[in-house]
């Protein structure tokens, strides 16, 4: 674990922990990038919301089964269930609209809006958990959001409902995470991650079958299913384990490998061209969240991570 450096400026972590924690990214960064080519590999079959169902489906199954392993299961609790239902609706309309996005527009611009999410954080904690916008904070949403603009391009031209998908998935995934830090207070992972698969597995059979024709995967689709739910449950605890061993700052650099690697996954699978001004607004976008992210850190403050 990080601890305080003497003078009271940014936690300092063993090297080992930094070390072990960077590792944990990495398979973050793999998990996410596997999300994505299995979404966009699944999608010409399923459409969002069957992708969803029988993600979380499978989802739920391995939560249950490693709960049951481990023991884990003690810790799922009935509290908080308006917070659950609010959480689980803004993720469940988050991951939708980014398995859109993905289908429809470059996977390294996807990813690079996807970054905004913990702007929209900063923008929203006042509202939803009584933080203080600070200068700092105010600042960073400014640079951020002049990162959009260099990354999204505004125009008639540009600005498509792929572009619109990803930006709002950004603001989904915004409110999970606030919303999922109040019932950290209180709510185990294994407990959020038992109500999130449950509800989004009745969410995605309730939207799924409202046009009465739900489609079932093909034996080439089930694979890819398997691999998004795998990958969205292990991006997750990844992520939490890499920040339980180091700081977000010192972790957080690793996290935006995501986005060379998937530019470079879209290139060579997908034949989509590097686009610079994608780099480099993420670029800006990444830059405005680690001015927020330290800043914080030197206060003594926990900044919001990012989860799927």
């Amino acid at each position: 674990m990080g601890v305080t450096s003497p003078t009271g400026d940014i936690p300092r972590a063993d090297t080992a922990d930094v070390l072990r924690a960077a590792l944990w990214m990495l398979g973050a960064v793999l998990s996410f990038s596997a999300m994505a080519v299995g979404g966009r590999s699944v999608s010409f079959e399923l459409d969002t919301f069957e992708i969803m169902m029988y993600r979380s489906l499978i989802g739920l199954t391995l939560v249950v089964l490693v709960a049951r392993a481990t023991g884990a299961h003690r810790s799922i609790t009935g509290r908080k269930p308006g917070l659950h239902l609010i959480r689980n609706v803004f993720h469940f309309t988050g991951q939708n609209l980014w398995f859109y996005a993905i289908t429809v527009i470059p996977l390294a611009q996807v990813f690079a809006l996807e970054f905004t999410s913990p702007l929209w954080v900063l923008i929203l904690s006042p509202l939803v958990l009584g933080e203080r916008l600070t200068r700092v904070r105010v600042l960073a949403a400014c640079i951020g959001f002049a990162g959009i603009v260099i990354v999204a391009r505004p125009s008639p031209d540009t600005i498509n409902f792929g572009t619109l998908a990803a930006m709002c998935a950004a603001i989904g995934f915004a409110g999970s995470i606030l919303v999922t830090k109040r019932l950290t207070r209180t709510e185990t992972l294994t407990c959020i991650l038992f109500w999130m698969t449950l509800s989004q597995s009745v969410f995605g059979l309730v939207c799924a079958g409202f046009d009465g024709d739900i489609a079932l995967p093909s034996a080439q689709s089930l694979p890819w299913l398997a691999i998004i739910a795998c990958a969205g449950l292990m991006a997750h605890f990844c992520l939490t384990t890499a920040l339980s061993l180091a700081p977000a700052t010192l972790v957080s650099p690793v996290d935006f490998m995501r986005l060379p690697l998937i530019a470079v996954i879209g290139l060579l699978v997908y034949n989509e061209p590097v686009d610079a001004l994608t780099i480099a607004g993420a670029l800006v976008i990444f830059g405005a969240n680690y001015l927020n992210m330290w800043t914080e850190t030197r206060h003594g403050r926990q900044p919001v991570g990012h989860t799927r």
